[in-house]
This record gives C-alpha cells, structure tokens and sequence, in this order.
C-alpha cells in the first residue's frame, strides 16, 4: 500500500518515518511518503499514485479545512482519511462525505494515534492504514 502523510508537525513526522522502516524491516508492504504542507502534498500527488492520503487539516499553507480537503480530493482517485488535532474535523469529514468525497467516515484525533506503538509492532501500523481504506465487498452467497 503506498501511503502519502500530509503533516507539519516535524516529531509526529519523524516517529511515522520510523514505524514505516520499522515495517519495511519486517516485511509489511507499506510505501509512506511525508509532506509537510499542502503545496508539497500536490506536488507528490501530480507525480506519483497513492493508495491512501492521510491528510492533517492544520497546515501551515490552508487555512481552510473544507478547501484542503476539496484540493486533495479533487487530484485523483484514491482514499482520503483525516487524522487531525482540529475541533472541527469530524464535521468537515460528514461535510466532505456529502460532496461525494472519497473519505473514511470517521476522523481520527491525533493525539490518541498510538505512534510508539506503530514503532514497536509494525502490524499495528499496517492496521490502522487499512481500517481508513474502503471495506471490501461482502462476498457473494451461493445460492
């Protein structure tokens, strides 16, 4: 799964790098990128394909939650997930589920991510990347 993390905070940045070297170490397939603002998360968009796009709304380049959202959004297909420290995150994500934006339903608070336990088990990691990726469909029944 290749992964782009839009976050500014440089120590939450640096904790992620370690987790996904640790799951590289450990032979989990994930391909994590970091951006550290919405001008370097386009940029990335434009030249790469991402299966999931972690987007942190507090960035220093977008002031608007709603408008950085749409920006994402609107440059290709993939899954978007919201894990922000900001108030007024799980409104903008129902807002962005109503516009027909290809979001997980619910948005994750930052501070209760468990980054040192991304870095001790990498499955952990792996599992929280997967659980913001659309569920799959539920197997057909033979009649």
């Amino acid at each position: 799964m290749k992964v782009l993390w839009v976050e500014d905070h440089e120590p939450v940045r640096d904790m992620l790098a370690i987790a996904a070297d640790k799951a590289a170490r450990s032979r989990i397939q994930v391909d994590l990128v970091m951006a550290p603002t919405l001008m370097a998360a386009e940029a990335r968009l434009r030249l790469e394909r991402f299966d999931l796009v972690v987007l942190d709304l507090g960035l220093p380049d977008s002031v608007d939650p709603d408008m950085t959202i749409a920006r994402v959004a609107n440059m290709g297909k993939y899954r978007i997930a919201v894990v922000s420290s900001m108030d007024t995150r799980d409104q903008v994500v129902a807002a962005a589920l109503r516009c027909g934006a290809n979001i997980a339903p619910k948005a994750v608070f930052k501070a209760t991510l468990p980054f040192n336990r991304f870095i001790q088990r990498p499955d952990t990691f792996e599992d929280f990347l997967l659980e913001q990726m659309p569920a799959a469909a539920a197997p057909a029944r033979a009649a």
